[in-house]
């Protein structure tokens, strides 16, 4: 059970990520962000490189900063 909410939310990261990125929504990027958090947060408890995977929520998060800063500035 617990692997397949984890590979729910990686799924999900994957199409929200692709979607937000297709439409610039700050929103989209957002809510992908926060599904991909929980599994990154797994790789942070690795011994190796598998630890940089605990860095991955913080592209959506900056791309998502990146866009609402770009659209309140074109207001």
């Amino acid at each position: 059970m617990a692997g397949t909410i984890f590979w729910l939310l990686i799924v999900a990261f994957g199409f929200l990520f692709i979607w937000g990125l297709i439409n610039k929504s700050w929103r989209l990027l957002l809510m992908g962000g926060m599904a991909v958090t929980l599994p990154s947060l797994y790789f942070l408890g690795a011994e190796n490189g598998f630890r940089l995977l605990a860095l991955v929520p913080l592209i959506p998060f900056g791309l998502s900063y990146f866009f609402a800063k770009k659209r309140k500035e074109s207001r």
